[in-house]
């Protein structure tokens, strides 16, 4: 007889994962990081409401997306860190190779439209289905396919790439998201 795990003692698990969301939405480490506390509080407050047997890490994903969205809204008119300036400071680059086509990655990833940007996170380096991305985003299946397309199409487009273009990237999170193989 196999038993669930305990979503108390799974939430822990999808911690990583959710940082490298809350990251990709926010786009500073700091902010980050506040998401994913904001995220698990609420999930924490609310684990009575959460149906067991069904997925938590999207529901948590869900969580967290709303509380970016909500948290988005609320700070229109704070200053904020567009050109990523402080994010640049605060973290340093491996010293190798892929450094420059991660760089190209970052800034090609950063001109996408958040939807997209999202769409790519989620199904690319997540491995969420579409399906999943749908729910989780609030819009059609078609929608996430839509987006995921036109986002790596445009991903190739600026950092200048053809099909046969070997890609020497540092992260599998980034390779999932430009050659949709999941991350593993």
């Amino acid at each position: 007889m196999t038993h669930s795990k305990n979503p108390k003692d799974e939430l822990v698990d999808h911690l990583p994962a959710m940082r490298a969301f809350a990251l990709s939405l926010a786009r500073n480490s700091a902010t980050a990081d506040d998401l994913v506390q904001d995220t698990v509080v609420k999930a924490w407050s609310n684990l009575d409401k959460f149906q067991e047997g069904t997925n938590l890490r999207a529901w948590l994903f869900t969580i967290l997306r709303n509380t970016y969205y909500s948290m988005h809204r609320k700070q229109k008119r704070e200053v904020g860190d567009p050109e990523g300036v402080m994010t640049e400071a605060m973290s340093e680059k491996p010293h190798h190779d892929g450094r420059l086509a991660l760089n190209d990655f970052r800034d090609a990833f950063a001109q996408l439209p958040a939807e997209q940007r999202e769409a790519l996170v989620l199904v690319g380096a997540e491995g969420f289905s579409y399906e999943d991305a749908a729910e989780m985003c609030g819009c059609a299946v078609g929608t996430i396919k839509s987006r995921t397309n036109r986002a790596r199409k445009r991903l190739a487009e600026l950092m200048h790439l053809d099909d046969e273009d070997d890609l020497e990237l540092t992260d599998a999170a980034t390779m999932a998201v430009v050659t949709r193989q999941p991350a593993a």
